[in-house]
């Protein structure tokens, strides 16, 4: 599995539409076969922050993500006016977080 997770920080005055852009995305994430979750919620709106947390099953599935037109526009648009703290991380140890 592949975890996607982190912040991004947007013009705070700018935070609510970067958000609503970012969710209308959401759409074809979850139509996609290889997405288990994937979300974008307001962390901080006097900072601009909001915290991303996606879920794939593997590095296809997310590369067909990443390549679509409503995706990429958003990139295009947001990625030079956004600082982006956002990493991926492989998971291969899954289990219930009440387990050591």
């Amino acid at each position: 599995m592949i975890i996607i997770a982190g912040n991004v920080y947007v013009d705070p005055s700018k935070v609510d539409e970067f958000v609503a852009e970012a969710r209308s995305t959401m759409w074809l994430g979850t139509k996609n076969p290889g997405c288990i979750s994937i979300s974008f919620t307001l962390d901080d709106k006097e900072q601009g922050s909001v915290l991303v947390l996606e879920r794939w099953k593997d590095q296809q599935s997310l590369d067909v993500h990443l390549a679509q037109k409503e995706v990429i526009a958003i990139f295009t648009k947001w990625g030079p006016v956004m600082r982006n703290e956002v990493k991926k991380y492989d998971a291969t140890n899954e289990r219930d977080p009440r387990e050591a």
